[in-house]
C-alpha cells in the first residue's frame, strides 16, 4: 500500500467535511432549495474577497474567469497591458490575441516580481490601455506581483483599471479587494478553497463595469452582465446549468474558512510557508523566486536528476505529488504546495519525501536536515504543553 498526498500547487487535498457534504443526494438548481445555498455562499465569499462589490460564480477552470475579464471589458482593437513573468501571466497574452486586442507585454524575469516603475512606464506609454491584467501569484514560479502598488497607478485613471488573476492567492494572503482598489479579482476552486476543478469565482468594481458597458468583444457563456442578472436581482442562481455539487461543497469549505477565522488562514498559509523554504533551504537547494509565494515553493533539483524524472518517482513510488516546472523550467524544478487543507505535518510529510526522493536518486543528503529545519519554525504553532 502507498498512501497518497497531494501536495501540489493545484488540484490540492479536499477536506473530509466537504466531500461528505458534496455527497449528499443531488438537488436541482432550479429551486429555493439550490437557491437558498447559492446565496448563502455568494455571501459568504464577499466576506473572503473583503470588498462590496457582487461575486460572480463561473462553472468554468479560473481560465474561464480571465477569459470573461477581459471579454467583458474591452473592444477589437483595444489595447491592454499585462505582465509576463511565467506560464500564467502569459495567458493573459494569448487570450488577448483571440479577441484581436493589443496586449501590451510587461516582462519579469521568471522567478522576479515586475516591477511598478516598469508598470508606470507602460501606462505612460499607452494611456489608451483599458487595464492592467496581473498574478497576485505567479504559481508556475511560485513568485508574488506587487498587485496593491499596481492598482493604486490606475485608481487615479478614468479609462484604466487592474485586474487580478488570484487564483493561487486569494485565501491564502490578506489581499483585500476594496481598500487595495483592485478592480477585478478572479479566483477559482482548486487551490485554497480545497474543492476538485470546475468553479471560478470573479468580483468586479463598478469602474470596471462602468467601462465594460461599452464593450464590444462577443460572448456569450461569459456574459457577466448576464450572469449578473440572474445571480445577483433576486434569482439567486446561474444563468447557465451550474457546477451544483462543487457550489455546495464551496458553502462548506466558506464555513470552515470563516469558522477558522481569515487572520488565523493568513496566519497558517505564512507559517506553512516559512517553515517549506527553511526545510528547502537547509538542504542546499536554491528557490525559484526572488519574491516568493505564500501559496507554495519552487526549487532547483540538483542538474544531476531530471526534474521530472524526479516528481515521477515522488509520485508513483512515493505517493506524493508535488508539481515539476513549466516552459524554460520544466525539467529544472519542483513546486511543493503549502496551501489550502495543509497545516504541519503535511510540510514534515513534504520536507521528509524529498529528503528521501533526493537519496534515492543518489544525491547526498543530511537526512533529516531540512525536517529539523522545518520542524523548528512549525513548533511554535503547538502551546507549550
Amino acid at each position: 500500500m502507498i498512501k497518497q498526498y497531494l501536495l501540489s500547487p493545484g488540484p490540492t487535498a479536499v477536506p473530509e467535511r466537504v466531500m461528505l457534504r458534496m455527497a449528499h443526494p443531488m438537488i436541482h438548481h432550479r429551486t429555493p432549495q439550490f437557491s437558498a445555498v447559492f446565496a448563502e455562499t455568494r455571501a459568504m465569499l464577499v466576506q473572503v474577497f473583503q470588498t462590496a462589490h457582487d461575486v460572480l460564480l463561473l462553472s468554468s477552470s479560473g481560465t474561464g474567469a480571465m477569459e470573461a475579464s477581459l471579454a467583458n471589458l474591452c473592444s477589437p482593437g483595444d489595447t491592454i497591458i499585462y505582465v509576463n513573468g511565467g506560464k500564467f501571466g502569459e495567458r493573459w497574452g494569448e487570450i488577448a490575441g483571440k479577441y484581436g486586442v493589443h496586449a501590451v507585454e510587461v516582462k519579469a524575469e521568471w522567478g522576479d516580481a515586475v516591477t511598478v516603475a516598469d508598470i508606470k512606464a507602460a501606462l505612460a506609454a499607452h494611456p489608451q490601455a483599458k487595464g492592467v491584467f496581473v498574478q497576485a501569484s505567479e504559481t508556475s514560479t511560485t513568485t508574488d506581483h506587487p498587485i496593491r502598488e499596481i492598482a493604486a497607478l490606475t485608481a487615479g485613471m478614468d479609462g484604466c483599471v487592474t485586474v487580478v488573476d488570484a487564483i493561487t492567492a486569494l485565501g491564502v494572503m490578506d489581499m483585500p479587494m476594496d481598500a487595495w482598489g483592485l478592480d477585478v479579482v478572479i479566483s477559482a476552486s482548486q487551490k485554497a478553497f480545497m474543492l476538485p476543478p470546475g468553479l471560478a469565482m470573479i468580483a468586479c468594481s463598478e469602474k470596471y463595469r462602468n467601462i465594460a458597458a461599452s464593450a464590444r468583444c462577443s460572448r456569450f457563456y461569459f456574459d457577466l452582465e448576464t450572469e449578473r442578472r440572474n445571480q445577483v436581482k433576486g434569482k439567486d442562481t446561474t444563468a447557465w446549468t451550474p457546477a451544483t455539487s462543487l457550489i455546495i461543497g464551496l458553502n462548506e469549505v466558506l464555513k470552515m474558512m470563516l469558522e477558522e477565522g481569515l487572520e488565523q488562514v493568513y496566519a497558517r498559509h505564512a507559517l506553512m510557508a516559512e517553515a517549506t523554504r527553511a526545510g528547502i533551504a537547509a538542504l542546499g537547494l536554491g528557490q525559484v523566486s526572488r519574491a516568493p509565494a505564500t501559496s507554495a515553493t519552487a526549487a532547483y533539483i540538483p542538474e544531476s536528476i531530471h526534474g521530472g524524472d524526479f516528481v515521477r518517482f515522488l509520485r508513483d513510488k512515493m505517493g506524493v505529488t508535488f508539481a515539476g516546472g513549466q516552459g524554460q523550467l520544466s525539467g529544472r524544478i519542483v513546486r511543493i504546495a503549502h496551501l489550502g487543507y495543509h497545516d504541519v505535518f503535511d510540510v514534515v510529510t513534504a520536507i521528509s519525501a524529498l529528503e528521501i526522493a533526493l537519496n534515492r536518486f543518489r544525491y547526498p543528503v543530511d537526512m533529516g536536515k531540512g525536517v529539523a529545519a522545518a520542524q523548528a519554525i512549525l513548533v511554535g504553532r503547538f502551546p507549550e504543553a
